[in-house]
């Protein structure tokens, strides 16, 4: 049981000696681990706690005692308040220090099987502005922070077009610069807002469940082209037309402005088509001469660079020779599939998602490769005995999942098909490594890349070949 808000201590001059889990950073208080945000391995710090349970506390450090050595400067004004890029603070070297610890623990700790050394992991070459999608949402009050409620004076609050606050589904910070999406990412949002403002646009209350604006999608690729997807409440034409003829005149470079009406009581857009306003309504990814074709619903890896080198190695792992036949499970958009699709006989992909799959047949044919076939639905539902029959026992396996991981009966599929090999792609090494030990001992795994996609944060991608015995 949590104990009552008095009976809370204030630890003083507790050290972080380390991070954990999700990046969380921690000490130890008479040998009780006290979990601290924002703070970093080498501090001292006197602390508050919040939160006090049988096996943790956590709380917020209200007096820094000496800053660690190796704290770097927050580059970002809302640093520490809009809850991402939580690792501004530490050197990227120690960021991906870290990142190859957390693969090394969750493997060996959960998977519990024989491991090769694990290679040094891959840094990202850009740690700023890499993603290619951000989401931002309206709300008719902004989030204040607590330094400005603790200064006393009047505030008047304004309306936000930002991100959540961790924890807070109905408080939203407006952005003023992000740091991770490239240019006109900025710009666009913070011309929708003030001409919403401008205009008298209301702000969507997800409370009270009234106002037009809701959401702004904007993705940004390789290839230089904009996607601009705003999203209403309401299908109020005039407003809609304004405001979207306004963007389309002010940023001509946009590629693909669309819209869509949510009228739902919750922000998700999965099942509301988009409606084109202006341009077409994809934009493409380019990849080693490849094409892929992103639409409003496409699921891309959102660090387009690093996508590459993460394939790259997924291909290497998988050592093709020309002959193979290769299950890409999870397959997306088909984007692994289509990049291997050439060093091999033939590729079959399966995804969930229905309209993804319609994007890799498009983009199988946009790149002239005919020897790939895909098809939707429930992985379990979708792979058993009777498709492999169908479709040929595959040599090399290559499993992408969601955090997750693979269903088991997923797993079970795959040892019953026995491919020479499996290269598994994973953005949850401790689900991954859940699912390496359900693969021993049939399996034995060969090498180990992690791959860093999320610049200042905990997240890693992890690689790891496998062989059958």
């Amino acid at each position: 049981m949590p104990k009552k808000k008095k009976d809370l201590p204030l630890i003083e001059g507790l050290e972080i000696t380390t991070l954990a889990a999700e990046g969380k950073a921690m000490g130890k208080y008479n040998d009780i681990v006290v979990f601290v945000p924002l703070t970093v391995p080498g501090d001292i710090v006197d602390v508050q706690v919040r939160n006090h349970r049988r096996r943790f506390m956590e709380g917020t450090a209200i007096r820094f005692v000496r800053r660690s050595p190796m704290r770097e400067e927050p580059f970002c004004e809302h640093f520490g308040v809009c809850g991402g890029c939580k690792w501004q603070n530490l050197p990227y070297s120690e960021q991906l220090r870290f990142k190859q610890e957390q693969v090394h623990d969750q493997l060996t700790r959960i998977g519990k099987i024989a491991l090769p050394e694990i290679s040094p992991i891959l840094g990202s070459a850009k740690t700023t502005f890499y993603r290619n999608k951000l989401e931002f949402t309206f709300a008719p009050r902004r989030w204040m922070t607590y330094e400005e409620v603790a200064l006393g004076a009047e505030i008047i609050p304004g309306r936000a077009l930002g991100f959540h606050i961790p924890g807070k589904f109905d408080k939203v910070l407006d952005i003023n610069r992000c740091w991770l999406q490239p240019s006109p990412s900025n710009e666009i949002r913070l011309e929708t807002k003030r001409f919403c403002e401008e205009h008298g646009y209301p702000f969507y209350d997800i409370r009270e469940h009234s106002g037009l604006m809701r959401n702004i999608v904007i993705r940004t690729s390789s290839t230089g082209e904009i996607m601009v997807i705003v999203v209403f409440a309401e299908d109020d034409k005039p407003r809609i037309s304004a405001l979207l003829d306004h963007l389309k005149t002010t940023f001509p470079t946009i590629t693909s402005l669309m819209y869509m009406v949510n009228a739902k009581l919750n922000d998700s857009t999965g099942d509301i088509d988009a409606i084109l306003w202006s341009g077409r309504d994809h934009i493409f990814e380019e990849m080693e001469g490849l094409r892929f074709k992103v639409g409003p619903k496409s699921f891309y890896q959102t660090n387009s660079e690093q996508a590459y080198e993460l394939y790259k190695v997924a291909r290497r792992f998988a050592a093709l020779t020309g002959s193979e036949t290769v299950y890409d499970l999870y397959t997306g958009t088909g984007t692994i599939a289509n990049f291997v699709a050439r060093h091999c006989t033939k590729v079959v992909g399966i995804e969930y998602v229905p309209e993804a799959i319609e994007d890799a047949k498009h983009n199988s044919a946009l790149n002239g490769i005919n020897n790939t076939k895909f098809f939707a639905g429930d992985m379990k539902d979708v792979l058993d005995d009777a498709f492999i029959a169908r479709h040929g026992r595959p040599d090399v396996v290559i499993l992408d999942p969601p955090r997750a991981g693979v269903h088991e009966d997923v797993l079970e599929t795959i040892k019953r098909a026995a491919p020479q090999r499996i290269v598994y792609v994973s953005c949850n090494p401790a689900t991954q490594a859940r699912d390496l030990a359900l693969l021993s001992p049939m399996y034995c795994v060969t090498a180990v890349q992690p791959v860093d996609m999320f610049p200042h944060t905990h997240h890693v991608e992890n690689v790891v070949a496998l062989e059958k015995n």
